[in-house]
């Protein structure tokens, strides 16, 4: 396992953490729980590969991650970094103090590690944290008592307003999203980085979608990888002001292999990176030739969401994701979808869409494409 110096925070941390919101989870009557009898062995044969970054956060696996995670961590206390969060639900830091306590108490743990303010944006930040009596002012004198060792923040706005919350001086470490599929924070991560940040990364997979076969992708790092699941993990661990790439395991099998990537130094020479950088902007540029994801064509009066359905298109038809768009597809058919949408049969060629679309785009042909090609 390689290791890094996790910026200004003095330790080291392992290049792959456990994320544990996948853990394998069991049906009891109307309920579901963790399954610890598969869910702990996992975390530990982490810990025995060298991963020593362990995060959850209380509403993970039905409320249950916690509580799991506290039972894996015994015997390994010592030899973790343990990352759990507060979900900011106000601007209160008696409230926050409460949250703490109820995580300390479900992880059966004194204290922890890096303790993150969950999801904020600048918004919340200016008028829900950084306030009189509020997190902030909390999470200083828990700190200070030893309840937790680093402020942290999980970053999910716009990059533009990132430098304005890590220039407060408050926090240590930051989570935030990146990927092949989304580069979006790329800035923000040297920009952590420069600052003295440790720099956590959720998603490297894409949250799953980079998880399924892929030839456009594994075109992209030929003879170097053995999945399209490794060449995003390779390509996250590959930049240099990453130090931990969160991987939410739920298996023996992926533990290991994850493992096994986050050993290998060297994951792509700078040519290489800038090849693969450049190819990725290449396809992205071809996918939006076919939707920009502008919304301008919502609502649909059939409640058909166009850009969703159009991006599970690009997934097919440019990134060769196309397990992964089908499987969305029919989730979306079954109305088992996350976004809320009609699928593209239930068109009626009223030609709304066409007529706001700045693109110009044939929208009621890739309707009955998307249908044809995913359904």
């Amino acid at each position: 396992m390689l290791y890094k110096e996790f910026g200004k925070t003095g330790v080291k941390t392992s290049a792959l953490g456990f994320g544990a919101m996948r853990l394998p989870m069991l049906q009891k009557g109307d309920e579901k729980t963790v399954d610890d009898e598969k869910a702990i062995p996992i975390i530990h044969r982490a810990f025995e590969l060298g991963v020593n970054y362990i995060d959850t956060a209380p509403y993970y696996c039905e409320k249950l991650s916690e509580v799991t995670v506290g039972k894996a961590l015994k015997g390994w206390r010592d030899k973790v970094y343990l990352s759990t969060k507060n979900p900011i639900e106000d601007a209160s830091g008696a409230h926050w103090r409460e949250r703490l306590e109820n995580s300390l108490k479900k992880l059966d743990t004194d204290y922890i590690d890096f303790y993150h303010m969950w999801g904020i944006n600048l918004e919340a930040f200016k008028n829900k944290i950084d306030v009189p009596g509020g997190p902030v002012e909390a999470a200083l004198n828990a700190k200070a008592e030893g309840l937790i060792k680093h402020i942290s923040f999980s970053y999910h706005d716009k990059p533009e307003n990132f430098s304005e919350i890590v220039d407060s001086g408050y926090f240590e470490s930051v989570l935030m999203q990146y990927n092949l599929l989304d580069r979006s924070n790329e800035k923000n991560i040297d920009y952590a980085h420069e600052k003295g940040l440790g720099v956590v990364i959720m998603g490297p997979v894409g949250g799953g979608r980079l998880g399924a076969p892929s030839p456009v992708i594994m075109e992209l790092m030929k003879n170097k990888s053995k999945s399209t699941a490794e060449t995003a993990l390779r390509f996250v661990l590959s930049n240099p002001n990453v130090n931990v790439a969160l991987s939410g395991m739920s298996d023996i099998e992926m533990v290991e292999e994850n493992a096994a990537v986050a050993s290998i130094s060297g994951h792509l020479t700078n040519v290489e990176r800038e090849t693969v950088l450049s190819m990725m902007n290449e396809h992205k540029k071809l996918a939006e030739l076919f939707c920009t994801g502008c919304n301008y064509c919502q609502p649909c009066p059939r409640n058909i969401n166009i850009p969703h359905l159009f991006g599970l298109m690009n997934y097919h038809r440019v990134y060769g994701l196309t397990d992964y768009a089908r499987e969305q597809y029919k989730d979306a058919m079954k109305g088992k979808s996350w976004v809320k949408t009609k699928t593209a049969e239930s068109c009626v060629e009223c030609g709304a869409c066409e007529s706001k679309c700045p693109q110009h785009l044939e929208i009621i042909k890739q309707l009955k494409d998307t249908h044809a090609a995913l359904a």
